[in-house]
């Protein structure tokens, strides 16, 4: 009986949802070779800003933003800038772009970004690694804005849509959002929007992105416009690349999903759990090496930042006496002690986690340093007793490639308070609570299975958890050291900020 009234309650909410949106409305414009400019000298200029994210995009970049600047419809071209290597930035500016650097690694960050820098209402969203571009396309997706016909336009191509749309997006959005399922390019990058509404929609961080935009716009009521564009070219992507795509965008649209009331499976929430869980492994991460010999290992806690993650999410949390009788204790193995540690923020939410990791300060230098090792070929990451939840917020705020670190579980986004010690900090994967150690994770690198091989490492620490792991390393530095053994230790030098490092960097490249 009990499990009847919830079916009905659970229909219910859906029907009233449905019945709350707005009408929803496509606009196809069928006809990409006529010069929509001509129809536009007709009437006042309609100019729009057109943003490019970008990461390390020389290939392409200065001709992404000629094509851009060509347009009538264009006001301004933004490059929001991801920190990149190569010479992404130089170029862009030297095609006529006014470039801005991310506050954030991720796609999602850099749009944001993008939009609070913009001049013009009407908003355009091109990639940076585009080619074969018709002409007229900028104004081809600001004509629905432009005549009221739409708030949101997403591009259609030529060309079929990719494995990840066709075997992932498609099917899923026909199940949760039927009404979507008539885009041939759901995913892609190609958007033009009013600023208006965009500054009310959800920003993914990765490649959720697009997806999460389109079903957000839907149902914030927005009417929805698809404009034929004709053909490009993009890059194509490696199968790890395509593997993590299809879990982020599987992940957004469960998410939305449950968010309407059209989703009542809460197991699938943990199967995305366990996805989240996996890129914090070694496994995951060495796929992205890329043929890179060069690799540097960060600390998080009393390294990157001047605190700890736990200290001040107790505070957050209300927990610091709690937390403070357990560090008073005498230390018993670190796997015991991480996990009565977690026990304390049961019942809290992800987003509180989130919050903390995003308000932490950053020594001055960290980010600098990172992108210096990372233009000089290396491999950069974060090795942390932390949890992941922060290490991967860390690692975007500082730029780094990669974040190891334990393993918080979340169901329905509150913590459980169980922790998973990553097997990467243990020998051979094998748990052994005395064993947990950063020189572990270390030695998977520097494992002959690895290729091509690390043929310099470089590590940075503070604490007594890190001395192994800096004693494996080719250099190794240590910044407000919290205890006297490093001094035993000549290999092992102190530094006073990570300025001191970036020069270290120049001079040795």
């Amino acid at each position: 009986m009990k499990a009847f009234i919830m079916r009905l309650w659970r229909k219910f909410k859906h029907t009233l949802r449905t019945q709350a949106q707005l009408i929803f409305k496509t606009v196809v414009v069928a006809n990409p070779d006529s010069k929509v400019a001509d129809g536009l000298d007709t009437l006042k200029p309609i100019l729009a800003t057109v943003i490019i994210p970008a990461l390390n995009e020389e290939k392409a970049i200065a001709s992404v933003v000629e094509y851009a600047l060509r347009d009538k419809a264009t006001g301004e071209v933004i490059v929001v800038d991801d920190c990149s290597t190569d010479q992404t930035v130089a170029l862009a500016q030297a095609a006529g772009a006014t470039v801005i650097t991310s506050s954030m690694l991720g796609k999602g960050t850099s749009m944001q970004d993008g939009i609070a820098a913009a001049q013009y209402e009407y908003i355009v969203f091109l990639d940076g690694d585009l080619s074969g571009l018709q002409e007229h396309i900028i104004s081809e997706m600001v004509k629905p804005l432009a005549h009221d016909g739409a708030d949101f336009v997403k591009a259609c191509f030529g060309r079929g849509g990719g494995r990840v749309t066709e075997l992932t997006a498609k099917p899923m959005l026909k199940v949760f959002f039927p009404e979507l399922a008539r885009f041939s390019q759901p995913l892609g990058g190609i958007i033009s929007a009013k600023t208006s509404l965009l500054k009310h929609l959800t920003f993914e961080s990765g490649y959720g992105v697009d997806i999460g935009l389109l079903i957000d716009a839907f149902r914030k009521g927005a009417t929805i416009a698809e404009v034929d564009i004709g053909s490009l070219e993009h890059d194509s992507q490696s199968l790890q690349d395509l593997t993590s795509m299809a879990n982020e965008v599987a992940r957004v649209i469960h998410h939305h999903s449950r968010e309407a009331g059209r989703l009542h499976v809460e197991q699938i929430t943990e199967m995305y759990e366990a996805q989240r869980q996996a890129t914090a492994s070694f496994d995951y991460i060495i796929n992205r090496q890329k043929n890179r010999s060069k690799l540097v290992l960060l600390d998080m806690d009393g390294t990157i930042t001047p605190n700890r993650f736990v200290l001040d999410l107790a505070s957050h949390t209300h927990t610091s006496e709690t937390l403070e009788a357990l560090l008073d204790k005498p230390k018993n193995d670190a796997g015991t002690r991480s996990k009565r540690i977690a026990e304390i923020f049961k019942y809290t939410h992800r987003n509180q986690f989130e919050k903390v990791a995003m308000a932490m300060a950053i020594r001055p230098g960290v980010i600098e340093f990172v992108q210096q090792m990372k233009r000089d070929g290396f491999m950069v990451g974060i090795v942390s007793d932390s949890y992941f939840i922060a290490a991967e917020i860390m690692r975007k705020r500082i730029f780094a490639d990669f974040a190891i670190a334990h393993i918080l579980h979340f169901q329905n986004d509150i913590c459980t308070g169980e922790l998973k010690i990553n097997p990467d900090f243990l020998p051979n994967g094998k748990y052994v609570e005395e064993l947990i150690c950063k020189s572990n994770v270390l030695q998977r690198f520097l494992s002959k299975k690895v290729k091509p091989s690390f043929k310099e490492v470089w590590a940075i620490g503070d604490n007594l958890n890190d001395l192994n792991m800096l004693n494996l390393a080719d250099k190794a530095f240590v910044i407000e050291p919290k205890t006297l053994a490093f001094q035993k230790h000549k290999r092992i030098t102190e530094i006073q900020s990570f300025t001191d490092l970036v020069t270290t960097a120049a001079r040795a490249d």
